[in-house]
């Protein structure tokens, strides 16, 4: 634990496990979550190629983990490292003006 707490610049070792369970949590969450809403425009993994299926999945999955992501380090009082941590991913896909957006 401690490269992570070193990486993360964190102290405790239980701040370190909150945010594991955070990061699993929107992981599993966000994955839940796509399918009803493939459903919705019609896409069902039973009907439609897997060349098609999956990748819509794994890109609607994508702006999923971004909001849950934040919501759910609110919800274990570690918004503050994951807000910077969203801000810090979206400036490396280059998609920064999404957090200048909510800076302002």
């Amino acid at each position: 634990m401690g490269s992570f707490k070193e990486r993360w610049n964190i102290t405790s070792d239980w701040q370190v496990v909150v945010i594991l369970v955070v990061f699993a949590a929107t992981g599993i969450s966000s994955s839940i979550i796509s399918k009803p809403f493939l459903a919705l425009l019609g896409i069902y993994k039973e009907s439609t190629s897997p060349w098609i299926y999956y990748p819509l999945y794994i890109i609607l999955i994508f702006p999923f983990y971004q909001v849950l992501l934040v919501f759910y380090g609110f919800l274990f009082g570690q918004f503050k490292f994951f807000w910077a941590f969203e801000k810090k991913m979206l400036r490396s896909m280059k998609l920064g003006f999404i957090a200048d957006f909510f800076e302002k």
